[in-house]
């Protein structure tokens, strides 16, 4: 556990009366890129939530970073990018971003750092509610790294992004892995796994596989990430757990 960033055991979340993630558990490696795969609404976004301590359990155990998830010490030590950014519309990104560097005690000069660094310099004094879909999603991305955070958990961050600003993007993750911060990128693009160091992949609130991508290859006899994935689920469904 010492080498995790992120470990979690027999993790259990009820909503609406449904157990959506069902008694999970793995850890994380510091320092590294973990994809977390899975079709849309398969419990990626609550398990996220529950990572960063903003979401009530039925019962297991989330540490981050060394401590119980949500507790204070990890408040300025962990960046989220939500799928539905909460950036004010009738501010600028640069406005936006001064104000939220604020929060979080950041360096004033991380605002013009993270504009750049998610493809935004063209456009910081734009307003929050004039961009786009893809430019909401990146200044959203920008206040998750505002403060240079030890770990990164990044809600499907590429979608809505064209090829080229998602390659851009999945760059700049890996220099900050590179760096030593640790991510968690959730996505349901399969074609994203390649560039993980680790993959979890989740179906129908479990873990189907904890592995890296050549040893998902090398499991399944495929050499398609999707067609691992698609042969783990028809073992599931074969041998159901």
């Amino acid at each position: 556990m010492a080498n995790s960033a992120i470990s979690v055991t027999g993790l259990r979340i009820v909503r609406g009366g449904r157990e959506v993630v069902r008694d999970i558990g793995f850890e994380t490696p510091r320092g590294r890129i973990t994809g977390l795969l899975g079709p849309s609404g398969c419990g990626k976004t609550t398990l996220m939530r529950a990572i960063v301590g903003v979401q009530i359990v039925a019962g297991g155990e989330v540490t981050v970073l060394g401590h119980p998830a949500g507790s204070a010490p990890l408040r300025r030590l962990i960046g989220y990018a939500t799928q539905n950014p909460a950036i004010y519309a009738d501010l600028t990104i640069a406005e936006a971003l001064r104000y939220f560097a604020s929060v979080l005690c950041a360096p004033v000069s991380d605002v013009d750092r993270v504009i750049g660094e998610v493809g935004l310099a063209d456009h910081a004094d734009k307003l929050v509610g004039s961009l786009s879909g893809g430019q909401h999603n990146r200044a959203n991305l920008a206040v998750a790294l505002l403060g240079k955070p030890e770990l990164l958990v990044l809600d499907e961050p590429t979608v809505g992004l064209d090829p080229v600003l998602r390659d851009e993007l999945w760059s700049l993750f890996r220099r900050l892995a590179d760096g030593g911060a640790t991510l968690l990128v959730s996505s349901h693009v399969m074609d994203e796994a390649a560039r993980c160091d680790r993959l979890l992949l989740m179906r129908e609130g479990r873990i189907l596989a904890d592995d890296t991508p050549s040893g998902l290859r090398e499991r399944t006899g495929t050499t398609d990430l999707e067609q691992a994935f698609l042969r783990l689920v028809r073992e599931t469904e074969v041998t159901p757990s």
